[in-house]
């Protein structure tokens, strides 16, 4: 594309110097509208108007520096436009520091969205820049505007076809800041140089997205540090390398929205906070994640560590692939279960085991039927407490209700991405209509999932584009998966349910034990990765099916959960109590938290100790699991909670039992791993322990509680 791209974006003509254009945003709008519309490039600039203030209704586009980009894609919009204005006097357009004498508006014929996003974005990372704004502001005539802009946005927006017919269609070439910052870098990275990564994001994905990323980027290189950006924008996201996540000192998240693939950075010291913090004080962000990286008190990105190289998409095969749609699909899954089982818990304390039983013969559990009869000015005979318990219990149903849908929900957004969640949703309701229950929500998510990638996949014409993420795609990908689900596979699978049930229901003496065991060496392989969250989906999902009869479902969630809380209780145990010298003082630091990260059934605060030594501590773990998980299954504990380890006593059946199986198998991985550092010693690291054992020799640690994220 030639280089007078720009000039037909921005022309003399659209410039404005130092002008009154009135007090409020929706003043400032109108002239610049009306100066686009006075140039040929809108048809009506009181439809742009509208257009671009309706926008900055929703989200004020001000930041700091005093500056504002409105923007607006409107049908009345024939080619991409910038149009500028210096203000004499100031306008608020939402801005945390104040008003704006720098404006640009951006308006876009409507459904050109890649047109928008990477004028947009290229624009907003100028704009971080000071001596970009400063040259704005002391230029003298139109024209320096409008070659200002074109050096600076000019090739980017050129290289990304704006204006073409094509551009449309093409991926948007939007630059990442972690390149901006490896540039930064090179060269320059030593031993004692931080490396940072980091996500930004906010709720549009556009301005604050891009000025964020470049603002901590250059935060950090006035800090000496090394930053790396992935920015999950509206436009094409480019991961950063797991390599480089795996060597970073510390993570920021300057985010507005769910940090997609969050388990990438698990187990590394994490600073956090809203986009905009990122964009207005990035210096303390960057500060603050240098000193987490020394910090072994720091709060750390949760997640599991098997995990962490689900970002390499390019090279994954489908097995890959498949883990990651289904691990994506149970992560959301499991706040609707942990929300939902610990409501539950608290209506069986309140109310009593009792409020799930049906009432008489009106065809309602005892809660419904207390929800619907009383009020709080007409309380049951039982009192308040049961009123409350019976609203808890149905509360924590309800959410429950969500598991199958949400698992299939985010399966196909993983696979989809947004258009695939509607359709995802759709399928996982007909599965449990179906009674096709866990296996049916996997199945159609994955279904729902493909289907909406095909289609996204399908071209179109240009106008109906902007439909195809809002109508299209979630009309025929529901259809297509949910009719699959209703008209062929539903039956089947609810079949192959049933079989799982009854078999279940069999079990018995030895059998039961060695479910046990097998619940809990998965449990332990890999502390919340891919083999941990089978197991936890596998007991969730058959609590629905537990009664008072039927208590298989209550003994498996428990030996689940006993199981899982082992591996952090052991080397709790083993770090701070039984062999402190066999771990270095991060290590010690952490085996305080990990008690009560155990406690609460937290596996994952065992994960910094099995990535510093997974050959000894991984082995641990899984025989103590075991020997946790065959106890409680022998002795019939059971548990009606899905989450919250010893803190959920209430919703557990034999509770010393419970207890009992724990603390078995907790002493077991102990002294196994005690055993296992005495005696099989690892080369390298065994002369770097003891160093570092010699220089802490003799210190007091001071109680700190950690941070948990």
């Amino acid at each position: 594309m030639s280089a007078d791209t720009t000039q037909r974006l921005i022309s003399a003509e659209l410039v404005g110097l130092d002008e009154d254009l009135g007090a409020t945003s929706s003043d400032v709008i109108r002239v610049l509208a009306d100066r686009v519309a006075a140039t040929g490039r809108a048809a009506d600039g009181a439809t742009l108007a509208e257009d671009a203030i309706k926008r900055e209704a929703s989200v004020g586009t001000g930041v700091p520096g005093g500056i504002a980009i409105p923007h607006a894609r409107s049908a009345s919009v024939s080619s991409p436009t910038l149009a500028f204005s210096r203000l004499a006097r100031k306008v608020p357009f939402g801005a945390p520091d104040g008003d704006a004498d720098v404006v640009f508006m951006i308006a876009v014929p409507e459904g050109a969205d890649k047109d928008h996003l990477t004028v947009l974005s290229t624009l907003a990372r100028a704009l971080i820049r000071e001596d970009f704004t400063a040259a704005l502001r002391a230029a003298s005539t139109p024209q320096e505007v409008v070659d200002l802009v074109q050096r600076e946005v000019g090739g980017e927006v050129a290289a990304a076809g704006v204006g073409n017919a094509s551009s449309a269609s093409r991926p948007t070439t939007t630059q990442p800041a972690q390149a901006a910052a490896a540039g930064g870098a090179t060269g320059g990275a030593t031993g004692a140089r931080k490396v940072i990564v980091g996500v930004t994001a906010c709720p549009t994905g556009i301005a604050h997205t891009y000025m964020a990323a470049d603002a901590l980027v250059a935060a950090a290189e006035r800090a000496g540090a090394e930053m790396h950006v992935e920015t999950q924008g509206s436009s094409q996201v480019e991961p950063l390398d797991p390599a480089l996540i795996a060597r970073a000192d510390a993570v920021v998240f300057a985010v507005d929205v769910d940090v997609r693939d969050r388990n990438r950075f698990a187990g590394k010291p994490l600073v956090s906070g809203p986009v905009k913090r990122g964009v207005d004080e990035p210096d303390a962000m960057i500060a603050e994640a240098i000193r987490a990286a020394d910090d072994p008190h720091a709060a750390r990105v949760q997640g599991g560590a098997a995990t962490a190289s689900e970002s390499n998409k390019a090279d994954e095969h489908f097995g890959q692939a498949l883990k990651r749609w289904l691990l994506t699909g149970v992560s959301y899954m499991i706040p609707f279960v942990a929300g939902g089982g610990l409501l539950i818990a608290l209506g069986f304390l309140l109310s009593g085991y009792g409020i799930a039983l049906q009432h008489g013969d009106s065809g309602q559990n005892n809660a419904v039927y207390t929800l619907t009869k009383y009020t709080l000015l007409n309380l049951p005979p039982e009192g308040l407490g049961y009123y409350l318990g019976a609203a808890a219990f149905q509360i924590g149903g309800v959410s429950l209700g969500f598991l199958v849908a949400a698992l299939a929900g985010y399966i196909a957004y993983a696979i989809a991405d947004r258009p695939g969640i509607a359709p995802g949703f759709v399928a996982g309701s007909i599965a449990v209509f179906m009674n096709a229950g866990f296996l049916g929500g996997l199945v159609g998510g994955l279904i729902a999932g493909a289907a909406a990638y095909w289609i996204g996949r399908i071209p179109t014409w240009r106008w109906l584009r902007g439909l195809m993420p809002v109508v299209i795609i979630p009309l025929f990908a529901s259809i297509i998966a949910s009719g699959l689900m209703l008209l062929v596979l539903g039956g089947p699978i609810a079949w192959l349910m049933t079989q799982l049930t009854d078999w279940l229901n069999s079990l018995n003496g030895a059998s039961v034990v060695l479910l046990g065991i097998i619940l809990g060496l998965m449990m332990a392989f890999d502390l919340g990765g891919p083999v941990n969250k089978v197991a936890y989906s596998f007991a969730v999902a058959g609590l629905g099916a537990g009664t008072a009869t039927n208590v298989v479902p209550f003994e498996i969630m428990a030996a689940v959960m006993a199981a899982g809380m082992v591996p952090p209780l052991a080397l709790a145990l083993a770090s701070t109590v039984l062999y402190r010298k066999g771990f270095t003082k991060p290590e010690r630091e952490n085996g305080k938290a990990a008690w009560l990260l155990g406690a609460s059934f937290i596996s994952e605060g065992a994960i910094p100790f099995a990535a510093a030594d997974p050959l000894r501590v991984i082995p641990a773990s899984m025989v103590g699991a075991a020997v946790t998980g065959a106890i409680s299954m022998a002795a019939g504990v059971t548990s009606r909670a899905p989450h919250g380890g010893i803190f959920v006593f209430f919703a557990i059946g034999n509770i010393a039992m419970f207890v009992i199986a724990i603390l078995a198998g907790t002493v077991v991985s102990a002294l196994v791993l005690v055993a296992l550092k005495k005696w099989v010693r690892k080369s390298p690291a065994a002369e770097s322990v003891a160093a570092e054992q010699a220089a802490v020799a003799g210190e007091t640690v001071g109680q700190r509680a950690p941070a948990a994220v």
